[in-house]
């Protein structure tokens, strides 16, 4: 028996060197009388997770031998070549088990054809074999979601010849496997290729087009799924090559697409998110055990969430009892509504709320390993709950503050140990959003860097680098897209309008139902403090006057718009309308301009570009490390249209130029702030030379 290991860790992606092994491997095979057959294996806890991303967008990526051209040289094989699969198994990796003449698995390998999360179709065959194996419907299923199927699913079908039963290590399944084979060589076994597998479905004209009728709504913005069906059913229709065929075709297509260079951009962004650039990979993390969250409010209480859920045991601070008891009870609320949505177990349920300590004295903080700061977004209060955690907190523990704009270095100053101190800025609702900024201080110790960095990972966020200054990324970005958002409805439109255009656009929420939903008191308790720090800056007052009227949004049930009790729909208000006429009178009676009729375009141009070159101010000052991290903070944390790749992504692919161009022509209208609208530099070098944020 002749044993090809794949071994290019951590998951066996399929790069060049390793393609090129294995077709050695195999030449050798087929050329020594006393091999009999053949047993591709994946070294660690991976057969192989497909293409291997260090490569992409490198030569070597498309260089012979292709991945094609690898599964025919195992099909040729006049020796039985077996897949022996294990861990993860997904997009090329399956495609190569696929062309193997048997498979053997452990039960528990994960199977999946996860391309089409890239916006792309399978690329080496896995439309055309997959539905052979395991049937259309399914097959379809798999291809279209991307989504991972435990092996013992197929047990009984033409995937896998055997499935052993029970966790295995690398050598009991590569004993497994060898079994296997001596079995098929002394019984002659004959070769079995998926290819010739004749599909006989009935009626496949109306399946597929039903599918397309249901895949075709939920796939929104992305071509990729219905390209899938296509591919899948060409399977169908089509002879084994000619499927092949059109299958690369769909592929050679959708890879040039904006929608899947996008989605190819925020994988890679995620994977560079991590890395932080004067931080060695090696910096070892300190221990953390136990956590400690700082006010039990909605934020606080959220935060508490994630660690419970991850299993770690967390002590909820607050200075009263009735705000400490409120907020357990609606942490257990929220806990008790993902039980009645199945989302939860009872038993977990309980498990997770066992682990929680509330406290009223800061002397049951002392053992955390981190303690988070989750109260009032004012520096004075900041101050005395930093004070008090910097005498109550043990040596060595990490102090993060939730700040979602203060200075995290005045914040660090408080305490004498200013190294510890971290910003971990948690999205609004805490508990589901994936976004977290980690904000640097001046005096943020590395190894506490990398530290939150792993927690943020156990705890299933998407964890994102930033510098100290009013706002960190997405916020102080935020800022200049709502400016715009007010000053387009001084101007004429309407929150609807605006909100409307910028949905379409892709934006999860537009502007004014957003503050709605976060509370319009909060944007106004900032804003009071920056018309303070900033004097010079341009600001529209119209959403101070709907704050006056204690329009706070939802939770007050007028903000913008008006809400129904127990109800989010966004109701128009004809009281808004008029507030928004009285002050639009005002500003005719100090400067004579009149409103105008504003289209859905200017308003996402504006929008948009306002976050584009705030953007470009954060990378050139170094507030961000990379744009991608940019784009990542608003996929992840603003509702920025996946299909668009993030506001710097977007940038890239309008073209710089067009970008400075079109806001040369925005900076003649007064209201939107002429000043604002001169290109940052960096945007302004990177445009004059043909460049892009991401290149």
């Amino acid at each position: 028996m002749a044993v090809i290991t794949l071994d290019n860790p951590p998951l066996n992606g399929l790069n060049h060197d390793l393609r090129a092994g294995l077709v050695a491997g195999i030449d050798r095979a087929s050329a020594d009388a006393g091999v009999a057959a053949v047993v591709i294996i994946g070294a660690g806890r991976a057969f192989s997770s497909g293409a291997d991303i260090r490569e992409f967008n490198t030569p070597k990526a498309t260089a012979e031998p292709t991945l094609r051209s690898v599964i025919r040289i195992v099909e040729a094989s006049a020796k039985p070549v077996i897949a022996a699969i294990g861990g993860i198994c997904m997009g090329g990796g399956l495609e190569l088990a696929l062309g193997c003449h048997f498979r053997v698995a452990s039960s528990g390998a994960k199977i999946a054809l996860p391309e089409v999360k890239l916006g792309l179709v399978p690329g080496a065959g896995g439309t055309q074999r997959l539905p052979r194996a395991i049937g259309v419907e399914a097959a379809l299923n798999m291809i279209v979601s991307g989504a991972p199927v435990p092996s013992e699913q197929f047990k009984g079908g033409k995937l896998f010849a055997e499935i052993v039963d029970g966790t295995l290590s690398e050598n009991e399944l590569l004993q497994g496997a060898l079994a296997f084979a001596r079995k098929i060589v002394a019984a002659r076994t004959p070769l079995a290729l998926l290819r010739d597998v004749k599909i006989d479905f009935p009626n496949a004209d109306a399946f597929f087009q039903f599918a397309r009728n249901s895949v075709g709504p939920l796939a929104k913005n992305f071509p990729a799924p219905l390209k899938c069906i296509d591919a899948v059913a060409a399977a169908v229709t089509r002879p084994f090559e000619e499927g092949l065929k059109f299958e690369r075709e769909l592929f050679m297509q959708l890879v040039q697409t904006p929608e899947s260079r996008a989605l190819r951009h925020a994988f890679f962004a995620e994977r560079a998110a991590a890395k932080i650039a004067d931080v060695p990979e090696n910096t070892p993390a300190r221990k953390i055990a136990s956590v400690a969250v700082i006010g039990a409010g909605t934020m606080g209480g959220g935060i508490a969430m994630n660690f419970l859920s991850a299993g770690l045991p967390v002590t909820l601070l607050e200075m009263k009892q009735e705000a400490l008891d409120k907020g357990v009870a609606t942490l257990r609320r929220n806990y008790e509504a993902s039980v009645k949505r199945g989302k939860l177990t009872a038993e977990k349920l309980e498990q997770n709320m066992a682990l929680l300590v509330p406290t009223l004295s800061y002397d049951g903080i002392k053992t955390a390993d981190l303690v988070i700061e989750a109260v009032f977004e004012d520096m004075a209060v900041k101050q005395a709950v930093f004070e008090q955690l910097d005498a109550a907190a043990k040596p060595g523990a990490i102090l993060a503050t939730n700040t979602s704009t203060l200075d995290v270095d005045r914040i660090a100053a408080f305490t004498r140990r200013p190294q510890d101190v971290v910003g971990t800025h948690f999205f609004s609702p805490a508990n589901v959003m994936k976004l977290l900024e980690v904000v640097r201080g001046k005096k943020t110790a590395k190894d506490v860097l990398v530290t939150v960095m792993q927690v943020a990972k156990r705890i299933n966020k998407t964890a994102v680098v930033s510098g100290v200054c009013d706002g960190f990324i997405g916020n102080r970005m935020i800022e200049q897209y709502l400016r715009q958002a007010m000053f387009l409805l001084e101007e004429g439109a309407s929150p609807a309008q605006v909100d409307r255009a910028l949905e379409r656009f892709g934006m999860a929420m537009g502007p004014f139902r957003m503050s709605d939903l976060a509370g319009n008191d909060v944007g106004w308790y900032i804003r009071k403090r920056r018309y303070v720090e900033k004097p010079d800056v341009v600001y529209s007052r119209i959403a101070d006057r709907l704050c006056e009227l204690g329009r706070f949004g939802q939770k007050t049930g007028l903000g913008w718009y008006r809400y129904e009790s127990g109800k989010r729909d966004a109701i128009a208000d004809p009281a808004v309308d008029e507030l928004i006429a009285g002050y639009r009178k005002e500003l005719g009676a100090q400067s004579g301009t009149v409103p105008r009729k504003i289209a859905d375009d200017e308003i996402v141009e504006r929008c948009v570009l306002a976050l584009v070159n705030e953007g470009a101010r954060i990378l050139e000052e170094g507030i961000a490390q990379r744009a991608s991290d940019i784009d990542m903070v608003y996929l992840t944390g603003y509702g920025f249209p996946l299909c668009r790749g993030g506001p710097m992504l977007y940038a890239d692919t309008l073209g710089l130029y067009n970008v400075v161009r079109s806001m040369a022509r925005l900076s003649t209208n007064a209201r939107a702030d002429p000043a604002f609208w001169q290109p940052a530099p960096l945007l302004a070098r990177l445009a004059a030379e043909g460049k892009t944020f991401n290149g």
